[in-house]
């Protein structure tokens, strides 16, 4: 059977040469309509280097020699139509390479995939879903994030809970249960890890296929959208983990697609990821930057995502990222710089902007490169958060340490200030922390049984008063003790355990606090919002600082002890001479901590102490920390 000639818009095909198609999954892929009165599927692939495309599927035997496309002039672009075929047909590209070899090729622009280990694409439909969050959406456009409390909670869906291996929740299950959790706890976000279609469950969707296409594990799409109109009914943004940078290399993939190199570069020194076994994607040609950035717009129209976090940007932007001499290049200019992908970022984030200006557009970035979240116009990457990896991995450094070697490694918590107001942060304590052998966050601290769930308080208390959005991945909340097992749900039953329990419990009263109080969040982004009270008490392992709102009126004083020691009397500087409230104690009894009594009401006292004209004297418990406000705030 022939398949009928279809026409594409020449203007769609120019932008796409162009690089600026940039919702080019409305012209490529597989499509439902009606030509010339008959309703069927329509089919566009780009493959310039083919003698031959044709569509095969279960319709035809999988010949695709029975259903050829046509070749569009001279575009490298393939389309047809074939009457009759339905919704869920599974279908591939049967690709006859400039070299004689036939390919079967899934659909780069697919909306859905067979379940793994099958490998079809399948017709698929994602403009029926009717959703219900116009009053979120509106809400998102007149409030921005940056002065807005932001605490993600960052989730693997298969493994958040599993009933046995494999046995997944599905999109609709999660719809219910994830978000209800969620929203009890008081996150104000979910960060789910990559849902791109792949083939290996272990690669948790780092290594995608199907771009497009969101992963058929959990169900069909339609469910990942219920899953998200969920969430904002719920007031919670969703974000995704985004891989632009990389893709795997099954033979049904992008990687040789028409015979050649045509995804990813020639050069196989700038192709090739060792690190992963992957290859990069070429960003220097313009067809494929509008795959990619019409990718991140499809997310973001079709799904109603609140923002990508665009994964491993180091590895993006820089030619001898974790590469052997024998795969380094250099840029025209003789440098390491991936010029092509830094242009092809900025050009991602003005695009994305231009059309969702309140999308959140976060880098995983643990390079130095100057000004990532800084504007396009100004040089910069043009992302709106960043991860900071150097917090991460000092802080975390520091509370391995036990508290007796503290002093000496004093200045991991004090080096971020330094820099703290560079970039707009998102402070991330993510799954790449809790896995491979790196232990969960409760088992990194030291100490017995108690003492780890002590310095976990305590760290989480000084995190949550750092400046800096905040990203926990799953299980963190309530001392997850294994590392995360991607393979079996995480270990609700340790919430029979008091210790646990009370962490969670304690996880939730501190969102509530974090939210409630707009010094912790309106000034992430500005040194105006905060001050240290002391930074330097290295010999006693104790940080002292400030918080202030926007409008100088909301003021915490904040007071860390990373020692065994209790101070039965400590005394810190403080700016006026009120008297002073302790409003979170993250030792308190309730938590699992030891019960030190503590006083309704400090009073302040005219003392000159670090450099202020009062100080008060507190009495401050081991492995504690304290957020105290003076006593007229309190009372309003």
């Amino acid at each position: 059977m022939t398949v009928q000639s279809s026409i594409l818009s020449p203007d769609d095909l120019y932008l796409f040469h162009r690089g600026q198609l940039f919702q080019a999954y409305r012209t490529f892929g597989a499509h439902i309509l009606e030509q010339e009165g008959v309703r069927g599927v329509r089919f566009a692939v780009w493959a310039p280097h083919a003698r031959q495309v044709g569509v095969a599927g279960g319709f035809n035997e999988w010949r695709g020699e029975r259903h050829p496309l046509e070749r569009i002039g001279s575009t490298g672009v393939w389309a047809g139509f074939i009457p009759g075929l339905t919704e869920g047909a599974a279908y591939k590209y049967e690709i006859v390479g400039g070299d004689g070899s036939t390919r079967l090729k899934a659909d780069p622009f697919a909306f859905r995939s067979e379940l793994r280990p099958s490998t079809a694409s399948i017709v698929s439909d994602l403009g029926r879903y009717e959703w219900a969050d116009e009053a979120w959406r509106t809400r998102k456009r007149e409030d921005p994030p940056y002065e807005r409390p932001m605490f993600v909670y960052e989730a693997h869906l298969g493994s958040w809970r599993m009933d046995a291996p494999e046995q997944f929740r599905s999109y609709r299950e999660l719809a219910d249960e994830l978000v209800d959790y969620v929203g009890s706890m008081g996150f104000t976000h979910i960060e789910l890890l990559p849902l791109a279609e792949h083939p290996l469950d272990r690669s948790w969707g780092y290594q995608a296929t199907g771009y497009y296409a969101a992963t058929s594990r959990y169900g069909p799409p339609e469910g990942l959208q219920t899953l998200v109109d969920r969430c904002h009914r719920k007031g919670i943004g969703v974000i995704l983990d985004w891989v632009p940078g990389h893709f795997c290399k099954d033979d049904h993939g992008l990687r040789l697609f028409d015979g050649t190199p045509l995804y990813e570069p020639a050069d196989s020194r700038i192709a090739e990821k060792p690190q992963w076994g992957t290859l990069a994607f070429d960003f220097a040609k313009p067809e494929v930057q509008s795959f990619l950035i019409s990718n991140a717009m499809f997310w973001l129209d079709v799904f109603h995502i609140d923002g990508l976090r665009v994964d491993a940007v180091a590895s993006m932007i820089d030619l001898h990222f974790d590469k052997p001499p024998g795969l380094r290049a250099c840029n025209r200019h003789g440098g390491t710089e991936h010029l092509e992908a830094l242009e092809w970022l900025r050009k991602l984030n003005e695009t994305v902007f231009l059309h969702y200006p309140d999308t959140l557009m976060m880098a995983e970035d643990s390079s130095a490169w100057p000004g990532v979240t800084a504007p396009t116009y100004l040089g910069g990457l043009g992302f709106n958060y960043k991860w900071n990896m150097g917090w991460m991995n000092d802080s975390l450094r520091y509370m391995e340490t036990d508290p007796i070697e503290r002093s000496a490694r004093h200045s991991l918590l004090t080096f971020s200030m330094l820099y703290a107001f560079s970039e707009n942060y998102v402070l991330p304590l993510s799954h790449d922390e809790v896995v491979h052998g790196k232990r969960s966050l409760l088992n990194k601290m030291p100490g017995a049984y108690e003492d780890k769930f002590a310095n976990l308080r305590l760290f989480y208390g000084y995190w949550m008063a750092h400046p800096g959005k905040k990203l926990l991945f799953m299980g963190g909340e309530f001392g997850q003790f294994d590392e995360w097992k991607d393979a079996a749900g995480l270990d609700w039953p340790l919430l029979r355990y008091p210790l646990h329990d009370a962490l969670r419990r304690y996880m939730k009263d501190l969102l509530g606090l974090y939210a409630a109080e707009p010094a912790l969040w309106e000034q992430d982004h500005s040194p105006e919002g905060f001050e240290w009270i002391d930074a330097d008490n290295a010999e006693q392992s104790v940080l002292s600082f400030i918080r202030k709102s926007r409008d100088g009126r909301r003021v915490l004083i904040v007071v860390c002890n990373f020692s065994r020691r209790h101070y039965p009397v400590f005394r810190i500087g403080v700016p006026t001479s009120a008297n002073h409230c302790i409003i979170f104690n993250s030792d308190s009894e309730g938590y699992g901590g030891s019960g030190c009594r503590m006083p309704r009401r400090i009073k302040a006292v005219r003392t000159p102490l670090h450099g202020r004209p009062f100080s008060l004297e507190l009495p401050l418990p081991a492995l504690s920390a304290l957020v105290l406000e003076p006593e007229r705030i309190a009372a309003e």
